[in-house]
């Protein structure tokens, strides 16, 4: 058999081709271009390649034209970890010494040896890699969102506090539509307090409210004439351009995850297993997106639900040497699924009571409230293995056989 070693750069590529005995058959150096792809195909043809049995490949990354193009042909391609790449490398020379060469070869000869410990690239849908790059698109965005809410929400609370306690009850806070369109006419207490109720209503209405709004500019226009403690004129001026250009960061933050969030969805909505998806508990269209995002419709791609359950970071891992145990969870896992699974898990927790009860009992175990939700998201994420395998929708009574209704 034959394998290949692919070192990447951004503008070309290591080529090594390796046989079973581990010698090296056939090395080049090709451009990241149409013309170097059809080199590749060429040497891996010339090496015994054929559609019945290909050549396959092991790269370190997952992503990218080349591996797009190398996937088209329905190769076998391996992504290996750049951190396991380097302890590998350390079999070959203890000097340190480093090369692209010297790293395809090491890449091929993993496979060579170890190619039964790492995991194929999935073979997902063309539909599922499409919700992929939208949920984790709008995942990044509401990550976007947030950071530049605190980065606001911090300048506001040095210069401006008023302004924080006059939609400190509103969903969202100052990320709300209708807070950001008040701050774009009001960034200063004293231009604040300059704002009559006409001005503040016009304002709310650009952001899309409709009922109540003279009430509520009233209520706004008293909150921001509270007397507060100040900064200098001319520093509080400059806070407050300071504060329209956080404004804008955020208010193009919200627009993305918006468009972001109906695209995904309606991407989402189209996929087979959204209707199994969808029917756990506390999985809506963005919850459950993220969810197949990550976990694929390559339904070959995890043996079993222990395989799932330890790729999404929510069974335990245990530790032994000598006289020392400990359990603990992992650090080691898709953190993106793990992010989707601590939103699931919360909302399944207030909204199921077999959840709620399946929370209650691990607190009562012992469990502090990140443990616990961990602990429901381990036994949600493997039921839903179960029914993506076994194509059928959510069953309470399966999914939590020990719920007794109050």
């Amino acid at each position: 058999m034959i394998f290949c070693g692919i070192d990447w750069a951004e503008s070309h590529h290591d080529i090594a081709l390796v046989d079973a005995t581990g010698h090296l058959v056939a090395k080049r150096r090709i451009s990241d271009d149409p013309a170097g792809f059809a080199e590749l195909l060429n040497m891996l043809a010339a090496a015994g390649d054929t559609p019945q049995q290909p050549i396959p490949v092991a790269i370190e990354t997952p992503r990218g034209l080349l591996v797009a193009a190398l996937r088209a042909t329905r190769r076998p391609i391996y992504a290996i970890n750049p951190m396991a790449a380097a302890r590998y490398r350390g079999r070959h020379s203890v000097s340190g010494k480093k090369s692209d060469h010297a790293d395809a070869v090491m890449l091929a000869n993993i496979l060579r040896t170890d190619a039964h410990l790492h995991r194929q690239l999935p073979d997902d849908s063309d539909l599922a890699g499409a919700i992929t790059v939208l949920a984790r698109a709008q995942q990044d965005a509401t990550w976007r969102r947030s950071k530049a809410s605190n980065e606001l929400r911090s300048l506001l609370r040095e210069y401006f506090p008023t302004f924080l306690a006059a939609f400190a009850d509103r969903p969202a806070s100052i990320a709300s539509p209708e807070a950001r369109a008040v701050l774009a006419i009001a960034a200063t207490p004293e231009v604040a307090a300059r704002l009559t109720r006409p001005r503040i209503a016009a304002a709310l209405r650009r952001a899309g409210r409709v009922r109540g709004v003279d009430a509520a500019a009233e209520a706004i226009k008293q909150a921001l004439r509270q007397p507060q403690l100040r900064q200098r004129p001319l520093v509080e001026q400059a806070m407050g351009t300071h504060a329209l250009a956080l404004l804008a960061v955020l208010d193009t933050a919200c627009t993305s995850v918006d468009q972001l969030a109906q695209a995904v969805t309606d991407a989402f909505q189209q996929h087979p297993d959204h209707a199994i998806i969808t029917s756990f508990p506390g999985l809506g269209d963005l919850a459950g997106a993220r969810v197949l995002a990550e976990l694929g419709d390559d339904r070959t791609r995890f043996a079993d639900a222990r395989a799932v359950k330890a790729y999404a970071g929510s069974a335990p891992i245990t530790r032994s040497s000598g006289r020392s145990l400990s359990v603990t969870h992992r650090r080691i896992k898709n953190d993106r699924l793990a992010a989707a699974g601590w939103i699931w898990a919360f909302s399944a927790s207030n909204s199921c009571p077999p959840a709620r009860e399946h929370y209650l009992r691990r607190r009562e175990h012992g469990d502090g409230h990140p443990a616990a939700l961990r602990n429901l998201f381990n036994r949600l994420i493997g039921c839903l293995h179960h029914c993506l395998t076994t194509r059928q929708t959510y069953d309470q009574t399966r999914a939590f056989p020990a719920f007794t209704p109050s």
